[in-house]
């Protein structure tokens, strides 16, 4: 019965308006999430994994690569092909609209709002609104957390959906098929091979030339001390070869992202993995693991007991798009046209681009409670501070971040106000605690007191010199990540 033409036509026929039915509902669906965001979606996001992948093997730098690696090492070009292949199946996203606003987005809105108070503010939004149609936006920004990935993502929804470059901490089930549901592509950090390195240059160039919105972490891993790290070039300068072509120049803009918040997830994590670069004996994955389920343990009879509460303020700002332009018609102007001087000049070059885009990502770094509590605790030579002593130099912190216009949140708040929203995340990471009339540094708490005050202390102008002597962190080795 079940064999019979007729009924194989109609289970055929089942399937295909099934199958219709379905496509015509997440179509619909995909149209109404984006009007309701009202987010610029890039049309090349939407093209498929396959085509992407077509055109990268169809591309001659890559056929070129593949040709001196074969002849190098001695293998068939075959082989050679089919490991481009693989590089090509491990960077190449699948964005899925539909699982990025209904799904990332939902779900990042209810992590966040569980874990913080999130703000989100522009230096000045109607920048945005000035840009050229076609424009290629590269956003780029400090590494606190990785939970950035999320807040970011969260921050910029009403406005565009964002491609990152992901590490392979990701690259585990189900992250991996998230991210890359995303539009995110994996990258090997510290993988030095030059075929691999040209599949991800091309790809990142192809994506470039098609205006895909992408997001950097220019210092290339999470700041173990708080303190920004030295940009690193590598996707930047891949990103900036499509000016090669010309119109490209005129169509690309950097912007700057400052992240802060009053408690990051890893902060524990990070202080013990910058001992252990400092010389000190490293955990041991049995150790971390025992850390995280006791941590994940703790907090779920938290919020089951009604006793969570949030870790304070995560913010982000979105400072002014930069237009590349005059930076690429300057180096002409000076006869060193970027890509007619020698690699090691224009990764110079680029180089100083990415610094000074570093400089404008710290002067827009967020300064909420936390940090700024740190950072005079910090300039006092003592363990012990008095309420009133705090509460002084709090105030003279403030004014000078005021004077040089720098981001801070709830400006206009009592002073006292801002120490004991502080206070309270201070005392559940039994960092200080309230003494008499004073507050007192707890021993374990110098080194977490360090890290939230580096995130600042270039901020503070006069007082900086004082946060930084006081550092009881350190000194960070830069580790290519």
């Amino acid at each position: 019965m079940f064999s019979s033409p007729l009924t194989i036509v109609i289970a055929a026929a089942v399937l295909l308006a099934g199958w219709l039915y379905w496509r015509y509902f997440t179509r619909r669906a995909a149209i109404r999430v984006v009007r309701r965001f009202r987010a610029r979606i890039d049309r090349f996001k939407l093209t498929s994994k396959k085509y992407i992948a077509e055109s990268l093997l169809g591309d001659e730098p890559i056929a070129s690569a593949v040709r001196e690696h074969a002849k190098l090492h001695g293998i068939a070009e075959a082989d050679v092909w089919r490991t481009v292949r693989v590089y090509i199946n491990e960077i190449v996203p699948a964005f899925n609209l539909l699982a990025y606003y209904q799904v990332g987005i939902a779900a990042s809105r209810i992590l966040l709002n569980l874990f913080y108070r999130v703000n989100v503010s522009y230096v000045r939004r109607e920048s945005f609104e000035e840009l050229p149609r076609e424009s290629i936006v590269i956003y780029l920004m400090n590494h606190r957390s990785n939970a950035d990935y999320v807040l970011a993502g969260y921050a910029l929804a009403g406005q565009v959906a964002i491609s990152y470059a992901v590490g392979e901490w990701a690259r585990v089930f189900p992250l991996e098929y998230l991210f890359k549901s995303f539009g995110s592509y994996f990258i090997r950090r510290r993988f030095r091979e030059p075929l691999y390195h040209t599949v991800l240059e091309r790809y990142v160039q192809l994506v470039t030339r098609n205006s895909v919105t992408q997001g950097i972490f220019p210092e290339g891993g999470l700041s173990r001390d708080g303190k920004l790290r030295p940009a690193k070039i590598g996707l930047l300068d891949y990103a900036l070869g499509v000016a090669r072509e010309p119109g490209f120049a005129a169509r690309m803009f950097l912007v700057p992202v400052g992240i802060n918040f009053d408690r990051v997830l890893e902060d524990r994590s990070l202080l013990q993995e910058l001992r252990a670069d400092a010389g000190n004996a490293r955990g041991n994955r049995l150790t971390q693991l025992r850390v995280v389920l006791g941590y994940a343990a703790w907090n779920t009879g938290r919020l089951l007991s009604r006793t969570w509460k949030r870790y304070g303020e995560a913010a982000v700002v979105i400072g002014e798009p930069v237009a590349l332009e005059p930076w690429f018609a300057g180096l002409e102007r000076e006869g060193r046209g970027l890509f007619t001087l020698p690699r090691p000049e224009r990764l110079g070059v680029i180089q100083s681009l990415a610094d000074d885009a570093m400089r404008r990502v710290g002067e827009i770094i967020p300064v909420t409670p936390v940090p700024l509590t740190c950072a005079a605790i910090q300039t006092f030579d003592a363990d012990f501070i008095s309420r009133a002593q705090l509460l002084e130099r709090m105030s003279e912190l403030r004014d000078s971040l005021a004077h040089h216009g720098r981001q801070l949140l709830n400006a206009d708040e009592e002073i006292g106000d801002t120490l004991d929203r502080a206070y309270l995340l201070l005392r559940l990471r039994r960092v200080v605690s309230r003494e008499g009339a004073g507050y007192l540094v707890l021993p374990r708490g110098r080194e977490l007191i360090s890290y939230y005050a580096n995130s600042i202390a270039h901020l503070l102008g006069e007082f900086e010199s004082a946060v930084r002597v006081r550092d009881a962190l350190p000194v960070h080795a830069v580790i290519d990540l």
